[in-house]
């Protein structure tokens, strides 16, 4: 066997022989993509206070990453099917890693976001990629069981990033939280010459450039408009973004309608069983990243742990999603798609529902079972809607399929962190403003209404003030503490609601195991066929 893997996947007469090797590498890829937003979670801080971060800066050095990611994997996606898939998933992690080099060089804000929003290109050049080139290799009675593979890696990224990342920030700079992703993605381009075999779309025709830049415009705005309005106000911008969006969304279905060769067919989303699958992704990672967002923050700021610490507390979540992948795997065959996909939106729903059981008296006992609840649900319910959704696209259009799926995720993190982000921030301030009152300069009350960062930074001060002393500052403390406490229990109820109501959707959308859609790709017929060819 060639050490570098040169036959294309078109050109074989059999599985792959090394695909389930070639599966460690797209799911490598998969961990430094999702790494790269979960660790900077915990290096936040010291970058806030290294680079004198506003909150809107340090807003858009986390979303300078995730408005290029989610705008432009449809249209990445499709110039991998149509070009090289591989060569997709190689250059994408070439472009990560170059993002990560500046991003832990440079000491300035806006190159920061700069280097940021370059990894997030590489990103979307990566996650569609990984899913096409999975489906692409592996024959159908085994997909299942590969892309389960593949959505755990997704949960074990979102534990591992903060351990990685607090590890390093022990002895090193928040520069170090880029560097990591370096010898990661460097590793993953060799990995796919050596075992990733090459793989294109036959006779994909033209891509339909005008239906991708009208996708680029409606999506790269509509996560313009949920980060920047619920956090900073509906003024001009987002309102205009929100409107664009609006137009764009409109004007891309009514011109893939009539195009011949779409970008995406439309069509698609008459499909319950397809739709259902994108709405349950949609709202998993809602919830999941909107949680992990304040629990993170209630970790740090009141319980006091420290960023490995933190992240050690978040691996329980990657233990659940295993469970879940572990159980999904035997039950999905057997039971379909719907049977494992609304329980799971059930169970996270009811891990997000515990959270608002949160008061300042709580310890991390009191956030282990969401963890392991969210975790399990994860993995019980995404790999068969992820299943679901690439099966509904035929081979000429994995990447674009890829891409489906990841916007749908990243989407769906996106609104969780924005929408639940800023209800914890408004419900924090109110909760503040009664407990503390006129007691603080108006000033320093700003500060403090800001975050939770804030008010415990405004205690030190008081502490140190002659006018305060330990006494007063310690009230602040505690009225901070019980403020964000009320907070994360609000916004958990908010969160819950939105996620049953979720499950509703999806309950009334999926259809059952008789009345599923017959999904694309080979037949199983062609799949019999190879079976004797197979080596390994």
């Amino acid at each position: 066997m060639p050490l570098v893997a040169n036959t294309p996947v078109e050109k074989m007469t059999g599985p792959y022989p090394r695909r389930w090797w070639a599966l460690i590498v797209l799911c490598l890829s998969l961990l430094i993509v999702v790494m790269a937003n979960t660790s900077l979670i915990v290096a936040a801080p010291d970058m806030t206070t290294d680079l004198h971060l506003s909150s809107s800066d340090l807003q858009w050095v986390v979303d300078g990453y995730t408005v290029p990611y989610a705008a432009l994997m449809l249209v990445l996606g499709a110039i991998g099917d149509k070009y090289s898939r591989r060569g997709a998933l190689i250059t994408g992690l070439l472009i990560f890693a170059g993002g990560s080099v500046m991003g832990s060089q440079v000491d300035e804000t806006n190159l920061v976001i700069t280097a940021r929003a370059i990894m997030g290109v590489g990103a979307a050049v990566v996650m569609p990629a990984t899913l096409s080139l999975l489906v692409a290799i592996f024959p159908k009675r085994e997909r299942a069981r590969a892309i389960t593979a593949w959505t755990a890696t997704s949960g074990l990224a979102i534990a591992v990033g903060p351990v990685v990342a607090g590890r390093l920030l022990r002895d090193h700079a928040w520069g170090s939280t880029f560097l990591i992703n370096v010898p990661i993605a460097v590793v993953g381009a060799i990995g796919a010459l050596l075992l990733v075999p090459p793989s294109k779309a036959k006779d994909m025709g033209r891509i339909d450039y005008i239906g991708g830049l009208l996708s680029i415009v409606s999506v790269g705005s509509l996560v313009y408009a949920i980060i920047e309005g619920p956090h900073f106000g509906w003024g001009a911008g987002p309102v205009t973004a929100a409107v664009v969006a609006g137009v764009g969304f409109l004007a891309f279905t009514l011109w893939e309608l009539k195009h011949p060769h779409p970008m995406l067919d439309v069509r698609k989303f008459t499909l319950r069983a397809f739709s259902g699958s994108m709405l349950a992704v949609l709202f998993f990672f809602f919830g999941t990243f909107g949680s992990i967002y304040y629990a993170t923050q209630f970790l740090q700021f009141v319980l006091g742990y420290d960023a490995l610490e933190t992240g050690i507390r978040l691996l329980p979540l990657a233990g659940g999603v295993f469970v879940g992948a572990a159980v999904t795997g035997k039950l999905a065959p057997k039971l379909g798609v719907k049977a494992m996909v609304v329980p799971g939106m059930v169970i996270g729903a009811v891990g997000v529902f515990l959270l608002t059981q949160i008061d300042k008296g709580s310890d991390y006992t009191d956030f282990l079972p969401s963890l392991l609840l969210l975790g399990f649900a994860i993995g019980l319910s995404v790999s068969p809607a992820t299943d679901t959704i690439m099966g509904s696209f035929p081979e000429a259009e994995l990447g674009v399929g890829g891409g489906a799926n990841d916007t749908s995720l990243e989407l769906g993190g996106s609104l969780g962190i924005a929408l639940l982000g800023s209800l914890l921030s408004t419900s924090y301030q109110d909760k503040l403003g009664d407990l503390v009152g006129n007691q603080l300069p108006h000033n320093a009350m700003g500060v403090a209404k800001e975050s939770v960062g804030g008010g415990l930074a405004v205690a030190e001060q008081i502490a140190k003030s002659p006018s305060g002393g330990p006494q007063k500052a310690q009230a602040l403390v505690d009225a901070v503490h019980e403020s964000f406490a009320h907070a994360v229990a609000h916004t958990s109820l908010i969160g819950g609601i939105i996620m049953a109501a979720g499950a509703l959707i999806v309950l009334a959308v999926l259809p059952g195991r008789k009345a599923a859609a017959p999904q694309h790709g080979q037949e199983q017929a062609e799949e019999d066929v190879k079976e004797p060819a197979e080596v390994g």
